[in-house]
């Protein structure tokens, strides 16, 4: 068994060297990974539990492949559907290929309506949108050229390495809902729940199981 940790890449005390202080402790301390909290547009809901300034999941990733290495970096989560499918795709690739102890992408549907309305993004769609964008990034992996073709994305012929090192770059699907339990199924190598109680667990697991076979 691997534990982990969750990075403060957000917050009044967070700074460059702060975040390396944490990931460096992290590998030191013998942890396996440390994850990488999203959220690009910073609305009063997403302010309250997670102040400014929010330091980029994917940008901090990068920056601490490049000065910690042996320590495996992920995302918890990436909201799928706050970024082209491709764009998700090639970034987690290249972290896979730049960090020497690879990457795990957390894969969820986000909670801030606002976050959504900002961004533009159909705040009651984003459980199909992750659905699609997840089936379009595991393609993108796959296949050079990709193509794609669905109901929010649409292309053909697209360049996509290099390919991750990993094979596969593992998704951890996050969310507790019964809807990201069957995704972590289908979509994912991982669940990846929020403060999982004993019931939680007793309940999902065997449909997780279930919906895997």
């Amino acid at each position: 068994m691997r534990y982990g940790v969750n990075l403060l890449n957000f917050g009044s005390g967070t700074t460059p060297d702060s975040l390396l202080r944490q990931a460096t402790d992290a590998r030191d301390l013998g942890f396996g990974f440390a994850m990488i909290s999203d959220h690009i547009a910073v609305t009063p809901d997403v302010h309250e539990v997670y102040p400014a300034p929010f330091y980029d999941q994917f940008v901090l990733a990068a920056y601490l492949a490049g000065r910690v290495p042996g320590l495996r970096l992920g995302t918890t989560i990436t909201v799928v559907p706050y970024r082209h499918p491709l764009q998700t795709a090639r970034m987690a690739a290249n972290i896979d290929r730049l960090n020497d102890a690879g990457f795990i992408l957390g894969a969820g549907v986000g909670w801030s309506a606002a976050e959504y309305e900002v961004l533009g993004v159909p705040f009651r769609e984003r459980g199909a949108i992750t659905d699609e964008y997840l089936t379009a990034i595991r393609a993108a992996w796959r296949e050079d050229p990709t193509s794609f073709h669905g109901t929010y994305v649409s292309y053909d012929g697209v360049r996509t390495a290099p390919a991750p090192a990993s094979s596969p770059l593992p998704v951890w699907v996050g969310g507790n809902s019964p809807a990201a339990q069957r995704r972590a199924a289908r979509l994912g190598e991982g669940w990846h729940p929020f403060m999982p109680s004993r019931a939680l667990l007793d309940e999902a697991l065997p449909r997780i199981a279930a919906e895997a076979e």
